[in-house]
């Protein structure tokens, strides 16, 4: 697609073109929020309730977005979340991702609700870097079965994601009738369940353990030989525990506002969660970034890299592997001109003085 004209030149354009290119069941399914979607909204419009505060006269002609998460070097602080489904997006689906996120230099985070396995997605692009987010299941044999078919494809850390005990209410699938169509199926799920048929979203939470506990965090990662990040984290006092328990860092999150409506979005709760860190482990956040300006605002709240969920699905939906690859690259080069403009030569430079609330 062009770069210029009437060709896409940012994330709101992808997402235009997405909504275009995507039936109406499947577009509510990844653009939708829980009940009156309120968090979904906050999410986006937050990170504008901060102001920047640029720092003159800094030597910025050599400006670097590159950056380290967990030991691995990546080109920015920005990083795929984990979007379910992504075949219906897109025929590419997450093969197409990965190689979009390899191609961007970054690292991309697979859902457990992918439709490719881990192993599929790993060569499909095995020079990049790749996390795995995990759901625990009631079964357990099927949870590990996820885990050891990660760690055995060169997966580099395991995102534990425990804000989804049971499914949200999300209006839009509803009102819509939307179904995940037949022919779209979870084979890593399928094939730890020795059934290969189509599973739906409802019939994948079903499968989930809603009782489980920092107990079995704790178990997670004795028993793993991968870091676990946990997601879904919105609270000091969780974030503490986290750490406790043996995590390695955590994902400020609210699932992109599709679970519990109303709570903190992910730029109000990432402040809390960062002092609770304090260096002692890495911090992530998604929901709702939609500019380089607002990487930057989260760097400055203390977040080590964010999650970049529906606009890297939005560019898939949109152009397959390229638009998804185009989307990163915008992303990209939006943030170095920001840290430029900052007077900040790296993401490492940025601090919470280069921010401050809207009065």
């Amino acid at each position: 697609m062009a770069e210029s004209g009437t060709g896409p030149i940012n994330v709101a354009d992808y997402e235009r073109l997405a909504s275009e290119a995507l039936d109406a069941g499947p577009l509510g399914y990844f653009s939708g929020g829980a009940w009156d979607e309120f968090t979904l909204r906050e999410n986006v419009d937050v990170w504008r309730r901060w102001r920047l505060r640029p720092r003159m006269l800094v030597d910025v002609g050599d400006v670097s977005t590159a950056t380290e998460l967990l030991g691995s070097e990546v080109s920015m602080p920005i990083v795929v979340a984990p979007v379910a489904f992504q075949r219906m997006a897109h025929e590419d689906g997450e093969p197409g991702m990965a190689r979009a996120a390899a191609e961007a230099g970054t690292l991309m985070c697979l859902s457990t609700i992918a439709t490719a396995r881990a192993s599929e997605v790993a060569e499909a692009a095995p020079g990049g870097h790749r996390w795995f987010q995990l759901y625990c299941f009631r079964d357990r044999a099927v949870t590990q079965a996820l885990i050891d078919e990660a760690t055995e494809f060169g997966y580099e850390a395991i995102v534990l994601t425990v804000d989804a005990p049971r499914l949200g209410w999300r209006e839009r699938d509803l009102r819509s009738g939307f179904v995940v169509p037949a022919s779209v199926t979870v084979p890593s799920v399928a094939a730890a369940l020795g059934a290969d048929k189509p599973i739906g979203v409802a019939e994948a939470f079903a499968l989930l353990d809603p009782t489980i506990t920092w107990a079995d965090l704790e178990q997670l990662v004795s028993g793993c030989d991968l870091p676990v990040l946990v997601k879904g984290v919105l609270t000091a006092e969780d974030a503490e525990l986290a750490l406790e328990h043996g995590a390695a860092g955590v994902i400020v999150s609210n699932h992109g506002g599709r679970q519990l409506d109303g709570v903190a979005p992910s730029a109000e709760a990432l402040p809390e969660v960062a002092d609770a860190i304090s260096g002692r482990g890495l911090v992530l956040v998604d929901g709702g970034v939609r500019r380089g300006t607002d990487v930057l605002v989260a760097l400055a709240l203390g977040a080590d890299a964010v999650m970049v969920g529906r606009p890297a699905l939005w560019g898939l939906a949109a152009d397959g592997e390229r638009g998804a690859l185009r989307v990163l690259q915008i992303l990209r080069k939006e943030l170095e001109l920001a840290l430029a403009l900052a007077g900040c030569p790296s993401p490492g430079a940025v601090t919470g003085e280069h921010v401050r609330a809207a009065p």
